[in-house]
């Protein structure tokens, strides 16, 4: 389960302009389109840097990118991000492309341990299978680096929520439809995961969207915003440029700087037809207030 405790160090990393977007798909080698589709995933709308790449005095140190860091300390757990990289050791260079899979669809290793339910594997049970494999490609292509991190500590079970409507993988033909694309790439870049409040239980689906989630960190606090289609509360009254300005540049309609954790410098790369996707899905969102 995430709390906003979870969540404050990923804002560190979001708020620097991604120079780390040289290790993108256009440098991809191996497999072609699958690994350029996969840095794409891997490196925007996924935020997978967010939490594996270390951080230094000035920032995330790109020079160690995926080699895990940011560790939190939660009443279920104390975990530390996992070395993503190719080292065999330390990192996931010795798992198959199976294991990788399983993992991210069911949040399990290959040992059978189940990862903290900070990692967002849930939201990745919508991922089509095209884009799995493109994942784990790029995934292929990452640097080894030698870096081990703490083991985990689980003290009672935090299984990963699943958000409506993703509970299996998506076909490629299913985005071809704008709304569904939308949909699909707000879940694998798991965006209701911070704007839906959360339950005694974990995440309460019924308020869907709704924000208020609270995130303490060195910028003071914020608050996950409403971002259903309710004019009152919402984006309901926001134009598409507003909405578009918001995710890439985290600048709200009436001027205001947006706070962490909301990863627009990633969201920044994405491609036009993409974030047009995300905002017409966006405006189906039932209202909420």
């Amino acid at each position: 389960m995430i709390t906003s405790k979870s969540r404050r160090a990923f804002g560190a990393a979001a708020v620097f302009v991604l120079s780390a977007l040289a290790t993108s798909a256009a440098q991809a080698q191996p497999n072609g389109d699958l690994v350029a589709r996969g840095g794409y995933l891997v490196n925007t709308i996924m935020t997978c840097q967010n939490c594996h790449t270390p951080m230094g005095p000035n920032g995330p140190d790109f020079s160690k990118a995926f080699s895990g860091g940011l560790s939190w300390d939660e009443p279920p757990f104390k975990v530390t991000a996992a070395n993503i990289t190719q080292d065999k050791e330390t990192g996931i260079g010795s798992w198959t492309d199976a294991q990788i899979k399983h993992l991210l669809r069911t949040g399990q290793r290959p040992n059978g341990v189940h990862i903290a339910a900070v990692m967002p594997t849930g939201f990745y049970k919508i991922v089509t299978e095209r884009d799995m494999d493109s994942i784990v490609a790029y995934l292929r292509t990452i640097k080894p680096i030698s870096n081990k991190v703490p083991d985990p500590v689980y003290k009672f079970p935090a299984p990963p929520q699943t958000p409506p409507g993703a509970e299996k993988p998506f076909t490629e033909d299913m985005l071809k439809d704008k709304v569904k694309n939308g949909f699909y790439l707000a879940t694998i870049g798991h965006c209701f995961e911070c704007h839906t409040p959360m339950g005694p239980k974990g995440h309460n689906w019924a308020t869907y969207g709704m924000g208020g989630f609270e995130f303490p960190g060195p910028w003071g606090k914020s608050v996950s915003r409403n971002i259903t289609s309710s004019k009152a509360k919402g984006l309901g009254d926001w134009t598409d440029a507003q909405i578009k300005t918001a995710i890439t540049k985290g600048i709200a309609k009436d001027g205001e700087k947006l706070k962490p954790p909301m990863g627009y410098p990633y969201y920044d790369h994405m491609k036009g037809e993409d974030i047009d996707a995300v905002i017409a899905y966006l405006r189906t969102v039932p209202a909420k207030e």
